[in-house]
């Protein structure tokens, strides 16, 4: 048998996305290695898994993704987010490992009205965002085949996520009321999965979605009962009707052209998302 991928995460949507894809993923659940654990330890364990399967390449798939908790968990947000995956990465250098860590766009404060390219200036709007962003700085510090891509709104039809919450609401009202003025593009997380696979052996930086036109949160329920047929009214409301602890960029849509140009063509959101739905049942 050949080198195996090694997956960090098992139950999130990504990491059950590779397994789904790649035959060979080998998935380490959080028992096994808790990037919330003391770095000490994560080092030992993560020497003993390289050691073990000597993989032909990491993607990092878990994740703190609870950005509203995250305002009063930041010192274990930026263990997860940004102090274990330096390490990871760090040890993948050394090791001369290709390597794969995702972000997000909230490391952007949504400021401007175009897509956010690579370099555009980062500026998180709350703490998740900004232990992201150190995530990205610790990889980046690290050198090696390391390959960051930011992702944004990332959906699957399993486990928690807006479109599973949608479908569950709808379940027992006819009538939505959904925030209107954040605007994104979602990103299916068989998306996301082959291109953390195709960016395997890079370096750099990269931003992965959906394409097509964007949309804001309602806009996105709309076409997800509008793909599932069913007869849900959307009424738009603004984002200060469902307060939270953490603000969220009101635009955060990337620019995925380096990718596409570099890499390989990213679909159009809606058509995965079709897709998607239709294979619910």
């Amino acid at each position: 048998m050949g080198a195996p991928l090694l997956v960090f995460g098992q139950t999130g949507q990504l990491a059950r996305a590779l397994a789904r894809l790649v035959d060979d993923a080998i998935t380490i659940p959080r028992a096994t290695f808790d990037l919330a654990a003391d770095p000490a330890e994560c080092r030992q364990t993560l020497n003993l898994l390289i050691d073990r399967y000597r993989p032909r390449g990491v993607i990092n798939a878990a994740a703190y993704t609870h950005v509203d908790r995250a305002e009063s968990e930041r010192a274990l947000a930026f263990r997860i987010n940004a102090e274990t995956p330096a390490l990871i990465a760090q040890t993948c250098a050394r090791e001369t490992i290709p390597f794969v860590h995702i972000s997000t766009d909230y490391v952007f404060d949504g400021d401007q009205t175009r897509p956010w390219r690579e370099d555009d200036p980062t500026k998180p709007m709350n703490v998740y965002g900004q232990s992201k962003l150190a995530g990205e700085l610790g990889v980046q510090d690290a050198g090696g085949q390391a390959t960051i891509l930011r992702t944004s709104w990332v959906y699957d039809l399993f486990g928690r996520n807006f479109v599973t919450t949608m479908l569950r609401l709808a379940e027992d009202t006819s009538q939505l009321r959904v925030v209107d003025d954040q605007i994104g593009r979602p990103t299916h997380a068989n998306v996301l999965a082959m291109s953390a696979l195709a960016a395997l052996g890079q370096s750099g930086l990269f931003h992965v979605s959906g394409t097509g036109d964007p949309v804001s949160w309602a806009g996105f329920a709309s076409e997800i009962f509008r793909f599932a047929k069913w007869d849900i009214q959307v009424t738009p409301v603004p984002s200060s009707e469902y307060p939270t602890a953490a603000t969220r960029p009101s635009y955060s849509v990337l620019d995925v052209s380096k990718f596409e140009q570099t890499l390989a063509p990213l679909p159009d959101w809606r058509k995965t998302l079709r897709q998607a739905i239709n294979q619910r049942g």
